[in-house]
């Protein structure tokens, strides 16, 4: 008996429960899961929605990289990818749909009119000049459209910033987002 009761183990190679057990931070242990299936949901605008249904298709196969299912509906998504020009008619409802996610929750913003206003950008009063107005954008993807494989590397700076979080650590502070270069 150790002190106040507790057992010690003898973990020599010989001992039968050498092999049974696993010691690990419980930070990384829930990440690695968290980061193993990011639920993007459904939520495409315009062109770029195109390539975001590209990279769910057989040729990319979003799916060996723990984010398959596309859900429709917010309350089972984590991660939110804008693709396409957000209007000022539809912002209201990007952000409805943002605050009905379930903590912790992430974006993207997918294509040069959802990070900037792309090409309406000097004379699209409509158009709502750039996503990060309206909702926290974790990640930005560029281009016009951007390709699948743009989208991927996306995901992947997605899941490097679950890896890194703290479970007990309940808001972003201070936190920049990743900036994807072509």
């Amino acid at each position: 008996m150790g002190p106040e009761g507790y057992q010690e183990l003898n973990l020599t190679s010989d001992s039968p429960t050498r092999d049974n057990i696993l010691i690990a931070n419980v930070d990384k242990l829930i990440n690695w899961t968290r980061r193993s299936s990011v639920w993007p949901m459904t939520f495409g605008l315009a062109c770029c929605a195109i390539e975001m249904m590209a990279t769910g298709a057989a040729n990319y196969d979003i799916d060996r990289f723990g984010s398959g299912p596309f859900r429709a509906t917010p309350r089972q998504a984590d991660l939110m990818i804008v693709a396409g020009t957000v209007s000022n008619k539809m912002a209201p409802r990007v952000k409805r749909l943002y605050d009905q996610m379930p903590e912790p929750k992430y974006v993207i913003a997918m294509g040069a009119c959802t990070v900037s206003g792309g090409p309406y950008i000097k004379h699209g009063y409509h158009v709502l000049k750039g996503v990060d107005r309206v909702v926290p954008v974790d990640v930005y993807v560029p281009g016009c459209p951007p390709r699948p494989e743009a989208l991927l590397e996306g995901l992947f700076r997605i899941q490097e910033k679950i890896e890194k979080e703290r479970i007990l650590d309940k808001h972003r502070k201070g936190q920049k987002p990743a900036v994807l270069v072509e």
